[in-house]
This record gives C-alpha cells, structure tokens and sequence, in this order.
C-alpha cells in the first residue's frame, strides 16, 4: 500500500512542480493520480483538447451517492519572472512560523490539505463522500473549471456542496463579483494630424469608449446600491482599463489603438446586461468612425468571463464551512473565483480555505504555519463529520 503523507510533504510535493499557467501541468497530474490510485481512490482526468499539456484532476472518495462533499482547487500558479526571491521558488522553506513557495497560499496549501482529507477519509470509511476537483488555468481566468465541471458531472455522482478553498483566512466567503474582459482593436484611417477631420484616429476613437466607461463609473457609484450590492467594498459593478497601445507618430492621426476593456459586476447584475452596453456603446463609436471613413472598425475578443458568487439563502455549502470553522459572520470579496462556476452548475458553493489573499502572486509568497494548521484542523473536522 502507499504510503500515507502528511499534508506538509504533499504541499512541498505539489510545489516542486513549477506549473504556471503558460506550461504544463501534466507532471502534477501524474503524480497526484498515482498517489490517489495508490490508496484505491477512483480518478478521472480530463484533457484539454486544445492544450494536450494541460489536465484537470477529479477524485471520489466514499460511497458512490450522490450528496459529496466536493473541494476545489487549481493547479497552476503565476509566473515568478522578474521578481525577486530569497530562495528557489518551488522548493518549500519553512522560516519565521511561514512556509515559502509559489504557490503556498494560492493555492497549493488548500489543495495539500484537500487531498491529505481526501486519502484519509478514504482510509477512516465515508458514509457520506468526498471529491476532489482539481482545475487548470485558473489564473487565466478560471477557463479550465467549466469543461471540468461538465465532466464531473459525466463520471462522478454530483456533489451537493463545494468548497472552493481560494486563500480566505479560512472565513466563509458567500459572495464575489464576477467579471469579464474584452480585447479591443480599433482600426482608424492615417491622415495627417493638421487635416484629421478628414482622417479617423483609432486613439482618440478608444478614448471615447474608455471616457464612457468613466461616466458608467461615476453614474455607478452614485446610484443606491441593491442589498447584494451594499456587501461589497466598492458597492457597485466597476469598469476598467488597465492596458492600451497605438499609434505611430504625434502628426499622424493613430490607424491601430489596442486595449482591454473588462468589468467586475456585483452577483446579482447579469453579466449579458454589461456585456449589451459594453457592445452597444462600441457599436456607436464604431458607425460614427465609418460615417468620416467606411473602411474603419472596431474588433473585440471577449478574453474570458467569471460568473460572481451568489449569497444564497440556506446555502448547504455556506452551512457546512461555519459549522466546521465556527465563523458566523458574513464575508464577500471582490475578487473572481471558480465558486460561480459552480454555482452556475447547480451546486452549492462557497469560499473558505487557508492563507491571506495579500500574499498570492507576491515574492516571497507564503502561507503562515498557523493558518496551515488552522486548514488541517478544518479538514480534521470534515472527515469527522463525513464519517460519522
């Protein structure tokens, strides 16, 4: 039989693998499924058919009912380029009551502890069981979530609740905003700038649609926010532009002017209503260009979306994670997770896992000992709970 690690070795284990979202997870994947094999858990994993190096992980521990318990994580981490580290990155060191890493407190932590539980249950016998969901690309804009989502729900009886164990200081998050990003390319026509009437700058075009997206900013933040809203810190869905490029020359009226456009929306606004009045004032920026010239446009790859996280009432998973962390007050964050993908698919979902979100994608990242050990006793907790 395989041997049982402790949830510091499998942490140390699953940073060592330098998966940052532009490379491959496969190595991870390979390990974690045949350390799970390894103990008789049934897994499941499913490739991107776009990205053959990339895998999500899925897990069932326990009695094949419906009604698990499912924890959820990512594989991937940011890239380290550029920034300064006092140590290898992917080698865990232990200093100052703080585990460093890449990756230790996004996520890397909560997914050791995840799969620790996993394999523990297993050997204690669930009555009620556990999966394991463990995603990709999550720092691109949780892409990798959905398709797995789908596929869990092929091959493993559905879950009932899911805890997503982004860095929260083990507090139960019930809600978060969603978002959206559009890739923006307008496309002028060159005249020079002492005659641009007669020209279209593709600059000062992108300006107008970024100046709007200020004037939605300010009708946004003085209009009274909705209950949901009123949770939130800013209280309102914000707009922003945080990357453009064009033109060529200060006398040339600009033919090419890139930029992204994305919102961050409270839960209970559709993302299809932001996306309509995003598309719709870039469609009259867009007629007025090619009523001066008809060759003009405007292009836009929308990059990805993140649906936000409902509060819900009742929520089993919101119940779950204050019964087994004590925490009876209510948090929100600003921030996407995979949380409303799940949501969105029928279960029950909430945040909660170890580690401060101020330290994810830093230098030095790290996770404290003591909110490590605070997500072991969680877990401690659980299989008592799924067990009994």
């Amino acid at each position: 039989m395989a041997a049982r690690l402790s949830p510091l070795a499998i942490m140390t284990k699953l940073v060592s693998f330098p998966t940052v979202s532009r490379d491959t997870n496969l190595p991870l994947v390979d390990w974690l499924e045949d350390y799970l094999t390894g103990h008789g858990i049934e897994t499941h994993r499913w490739i991107d058919p776009e990205q053959p190096h990339k895998a999500a992980l899925m897990a069932h521990a326990g009695p094949r009912v419906e009604g698990a318990v499912v924890l959820s994580g990512h594989s991937d981490v940011v890239p380290v380029d550029g920034q300064d580290w006092d140590g290898d990155p992917f080698t865990v060191v232990e200093r100052d009551g703080k585990y460093f890493g890449r990756g230790t407190c996004d996520m890397k932590g909560f997914d050791a502890l995840a799969i620790w539980a996993l394999v523990e249950g297993h050997h204690r016998g669930l009555q009620r069981p556990l999966q394991l969901a463990l995603s990709f690309d999550e720092e691109l804009g949780c892409t990798g979530a959905p398709p797995m989502i789908a596929e869990m729900q092929k091959l493993l009886p559905k879950g009932s609740a899911v805890i997503v164990g982004e860095p929260s200081m083990m507090q139960a998050v019930t809600g978060h905003k969603g978002g959206q990003t559009f890739r923006i390319e307008v496309w002028g026509h060159e005249v020079h700038s002492s005659i641009m009437h007669t020209g279209v700058s593709a600059v000062m075009e992108a300006a107008r649609v970024i100046q709007w997206a200020n004037e939605v900013n300010a009708a946004e933040a003085s209009r009274a926010p909705s209950d949901v809203a009123a949770m939130f810190d800013p209280p309102f869905t914000t707009l922003h532009t945080g990357l453009i490029e064009g033109g060529t020359a200060q006398n040339i009226t600009a033919r090419q002017c890139r930029f992204d456009l994305g919102f961050r929306a409270v839960p209970d606004q559709p993302h299809e209503d932001w996306r309509s009045r995003i598309l719709g004032r870039i469609s009259e920026v867009e007629q007025a260009m090619q009523a001066i010239h008809p060759e003009t446009r405007i292009d836009v790859e929308t990059r990805f979306g993140v649906p936000g996280l409902v509060p819900e009432q009742e929520g089993e998973a919101e119940g779950l994670a204050r019964a087994l962390t004590g925490d009876n007050a209510g948090h929100v964050v600003s921030y996407g997770t995979e949380a409303g993908q799940f949501q969105e698919a029928g279960y029950s979902a909430v945040v909660c896992g170890p580690g401060d979100i101020a330290q994810a994608h830093q230098a030095n990242e790290f996770i404290s000992v003591a909110q490590f050990e605070a997500g072991h006793a969680f877990m401690r907790r659980l299989i008592d709970r799924l067990a009994a």
